[in-house]
């Protein structure tokens, strides 16, 4: 049980979160839609932190105050964007405690203090600072941590804690911040934070991130981001230039006030305003219509170093644009919930899939906003559950830029049939013509268990019987769930020539295998076969074609 970490594990930690978030900020940037949507935010966070390894490569020791002061150092000189520079402020914060130390281990109270010490420094770096974003999941990842790492003796379980409650606090900032929940996506800049606390686990426990070749091409970026974010909606964007510069060679006469009174007069020039540092050099960012202007109040201070300055209309105008260009006629939205039918869903090319089904059902919004994402006039929404039908519907109303349209499927193999029938080359109504007839041709059947004592078609189930229920009437009632599976699958049968068993997250493979060569058995003329659904609550779902 390791409770400490020494120099060299740290530094492999740094390293190994940098790689995690290099390796996934496409996923990052298709997120980005705050402050604006210009699809960078991956881009800059991976970019700081590169910097910030280049300055750690030059140190040729494992003392956590040289190490500390190089990851400091090299996130602010590398810093990009209004989240890049946030993050290394985080960062600064984070070493000015690590640095401090004399011992040649650190412990995880030293560590969460340094996490705290990282926030209080990027909240006040910003000018206003907004909630629902990686502020907030900077924060509430320390608040928590506080609370809880007196209980915890194994810096793993340490990391895995900042990690699940930076997850927790992520997919509540869409209820905190409405552009990202008009957009349907959690925060860019929080979601690369949790990415690089879990590369620094993965580094403490020794692991290696491989981080293969990454097409750099701006139509691939943009086009992941389509996928994810409703970018079409959104507010136009007020202030047109990202503009980011140094301070250097600061002027004698220039004083922190001076420093201070900067970051006021940015803030009357435009917003997103970060400006860090001290009387040795400054770093600035700022989103303004008046860039020239914000280089002139720079220039009272001091020499101008490695400017940058970014058109977001046009890095916006570009992405609608793209959006435009792969409009589809049709697309397709589903519902399910397991991992595996999810895989089925996607490789029947199904655009977005909404996690849902019996007791988690989506609501009409839910869907209405995965509807968004979908890049098609036209789209056909699989709701694979009758309680979600209705829902389904009232989401039409929802979206005003796309028509919706509902087949009724009430259970995932009528889903994955009506999917399967789709043709591009045909027509709307064509397609809905050919997905209502897939799907009355499909006889399910679902086995799971009773959750109470009662009375049920004739069965008089106790707790925790397992029960073959048909589409209406319960059909099969046992102990034991390949039994009773096999049961249903004798009273649903008829015509059908196709079984397949798709077996749940609580059954094993080589069980439902097992069980699909004996139903093989008895029925030999019928094709049966077991596939990975993945589904909570329901030991097998049943499907006959």
């Amino acid at each position: 049980m390791i409770k400490t970490i020494n120099g060299a594990v740290f530094r492999r930690m740094i390293v190994q979160g940098a790689k995690q978030v290099e390796l996934n900020r496409q996923k990052i940037d298709a997120l980005n839609v705050f402050p604006v949507p210009d699809g960078d935010t991956g881009t800059n966070m991976s970019l700081t932190l590169q910097s910030a390894l280049k300055e750690l490569n030059a140190v040729k020791n494992n003392s956590f105050s040289d190490i500390a002061d190089a990851f400091s150092r090299g996130a602010l000189k590398g810093a990009r964007g209004n989240s890049g520079v946030i993050l290394s402020q985080l960062i600064r914060g984070f070493c000015n405690v690590i640095s401090a130390t004399t011992d040649d281990e650190i412990d995880i109270k030293t560590y969460v203090n340094a996490l705290k010490r990282g926030v209080e420094i990027a909240y006040n770096a910003v000018a206003k600072p907004q909630e629902g974003t990686i502020l907030t999941v900077a924060r509430v990842i320390v608040e928590n941590s506080l609370k809880e790492y007196k209980k915890l003796d194994n810096f793993a379980d340490f990391l895995n804690l900042v990690i699940e409650e930076g997850k927790v606090i992520l997919n509540k900032t869409p209820d905190m911040l409405p552009v990202l929940k008009k957009a349907g996506v959690v925060d860019a800049g929080g979601k690369g934070l949790i990415f690089m606390y879990e590369g620094m686990l993965k580094g403490f426990l020794g692991e290696e991130i491989a981080v293969p070749e990454i097409d750099d091409s701006e139509e691939d970026n943009e086009l992941d981001m389509l996928e994810h974010a409703d970018i079409t909606e959104l507010a136009d964007i007020e202030f047109a230039y990202c503009t980011e510069f140094f301070i250097i060679n600061l002027y004698k006469k220039t004083t922190l006030s001076d420093i201070d009174k900067l970051k006021e007069r940015l803030m009357n020039l435009g917003d997103s305003v970060v400006v860090v540092g001290d009387l040795s050099f400054v770093k600035v960012h700022v989103h303004t219509n008046n860039p020239g202007k914000a280089l002139q109040f720079a220039l009272e201070l001091g020499e101008l170093d490695k400017l940058k300055i970014e058109n977001m209309l046009e890095q916006n105008r570009n992405l609608i644009k793209k959006l435009e260009e792969n409009k589809k006629d049709m697309g397709m939205l589903a519902i399910c919930a397991g991992e595996g039918f999810k895989l089925v869903f996607k490789d029947l090319l199904v655009d977005q899939i909404i996690e849902g089904g019996q007791t988690m059902n989506p609501s009409a919004d839910d869907i209405a906003r995965a509807a968004r994402r979908v890049n098609a006039d036209n789209i056909f929404v699989f709701p694979n559950n009758k309680n979600i039908i209705l829902a389904a519907e009232q989401a039409k109303a929802l979206v005003s830029n796309k028509n919706l349209h509902v087949i009724p499927t009430k259970n995932v193999p009528e889903g994955l049939a009506a999917a399967l029938v789709f043709d591009e080359e045909v027509s709307v109504e064509e397609n809905k013509v050919n997905m209502l007839d897939s799907i009355s041709g499909v006889t399910t059947g679902q086995v799971t268990y009773a959750v109470r004592k009662t009375n049920l078609d004739g069965f008089d189930l106790k707790e925790g019987d397992i029960m073959g229920l048909g589409s209406k009437t319960l059909l099969a009632v046992g102990n034991d769930v390949s039994e009773v599976t096999k049961k249903l699958v004798d009273n649903l049968l008829d015509e059908g020539e196709v079984i397949t068993l798709y077996y749940g997250q609580d059954v094993k493979e080589e069980d439902a295998n097992k069980l699909a060569d004996e139903i093989s058995e008895k029925y030999p003329d019928c094709d049966v076969q077991a596939l990975y659904g993945g589904q909570p609550i329901y030991y097998y779902i049943v499907s006959i074609e």
